[in-house]
């Protein structure tokens, strides 16, 4: 069996690309077809692997200024020649399962999500862009239907799955690759704060958090970079610290010393709250998307409905009554169900 692994592009660390690092592991003979690359991100996080890129490539900047090429990218992904391959595994963002294969080459897709700003996020845009959108709609319907078989990573995004493309999926979760058992030097960190670790777009909620910490005035940590950065620090008062983006090492570090872990956002899936449970660290999260399935209320952390700081608050107030009773090993146990050696046997099994 001859295996290719297909990934929308490759320019930073995410969930996606975390998924990605770990499915070369597994395959590391499979080369890895991808849009573009950064050659910085491939020798960090892919040095030995065989990667492939479209025609996009060779645009000067793409990786910085990719979106105005969105629309090359339908194309681009139709355009590799993927015969020689038995099995294709596609790491899918937006475009990746749109290839265009032989017919007797099967094509699994890890599919992370129907293309959010595209089916349940595509509004309140100006008429040209909604056009376009219409136009790329139809054709991520359309790649859709080129799939043998979806693979979903978590129950809300194969329900989504289902209504939007119309197909059954299997659920696969996502592996956590950091946790307390990876050895990295020790190093100085503030103590008993919370944490939050996140990029920083005004869906990820992050401002309900503020608003939440800045009445309890209790010391908060906030990890990651984006576009919300200033607007999020003129809100934070004094107990709240921006600390940037941060490497694995740090991030061990900051997890291990934390009083609990606070995801104010919706997540597919989710890998950093249980990241944080790894570390034996209660979560307190939005009873939405992914946390559903990996959070235990009163056992791991805690809940709250509504994404409005009131809410939030009072879910940090019940964690603290309740914080003798979290026990740190109950908490370390859940997040081992989503380790990469369960992760490696589901994949191999549905590969072969």
């Amino acid at each position: 069996m001859k295996l290719a692994l297909v990934h929308d592009w490759l320019k930073n660390i995410g969930g996606a690309e975390r998924v990605l690092i770990e499915l070369h592991k597994i395959f590391p003979e499979a080369p890895i077809y991808t849009l573009f690359y950064d050659k910085k991100f491939t020798q960090k996080w892919l040095p030995n692997a065989d990667i492939r890129a479209s025609f996009l490539q060779k645009i000067p900047l793409i990786t910085k200024f990719y979106w105005l090429f969105a629309w090359l990218m339908p194309t681009a992904i139709e355009s590799f020649d993927l015969s020689e391959f038995d099995r294709v595994l596609s790491s899918s963002v937006i475009f990746s399962k749109g290839l265009v294969l032989k017919p007797s080459t099967k094509h699994i897709c890890y599919c992370y999500s129907p293309t959010r700003f595209l089916w349940d996020r595509g509004h309140n845009y100006q008429w040209l862009r909604m056009i376009y959108n219409h136009l790329l709609r139809l054709w991520d319907r359309a790649a859709s239907d080129r799939v043998d078989q979806f693979i979903a990573i978590s129950k809300v995004v194969q329900s989504r799955i289902k209504k939007y493309y119309r197909h059954d999926s299997i659920i696969i979760y996502p592996p956590m690759t950091l946790g307390d058992e990876v050895a990295y030097p020790k190093r100085e960190v503030a103590q008993d704060y919370y944490l939050i670790i996140s990029r920083l777009h005004k869906y990820k909620n992050i401002d309900i958090a503020i608003e939440a910490f800045n009445k309890l005035n209790y010391p908060l940590m906030i990890i990651g970079a984006g576009p919300d950065k200033d607007r999020l620090k003129r809100l934070a008062g004094d107990n709240i610290v921006f600390l940037g983006e941060q490497d694995d090492s740090t991030l061990t570090e900051y997890y291990r010393a934390c009083r609990a872990f606070i995801m104010p956002q919706e997540e597919d899936f989710g890998l950093t709250p249980i990241e944080a449970m790894s570390f034996g660290k209660p979560v307190v999260a939005l009873r939405q998307g992914g946390a559903v399935e990996t959070v235990i209320e009163g056992q791991t952390g805690e809940f709250f409905d509504d994404p409005i700081p009131e809410a939030l608050a009072d879910a940090v107030r019940r964690l603290n009554e309740n914080y003798t009773n979290y026990n740190p090993e109950t908490i370390k146990t859940q997040a081992s169900l989503f380790g990469p050696e369960n992760f490696k046997s589901a994949i191999i099994k549905i590969i072969t």
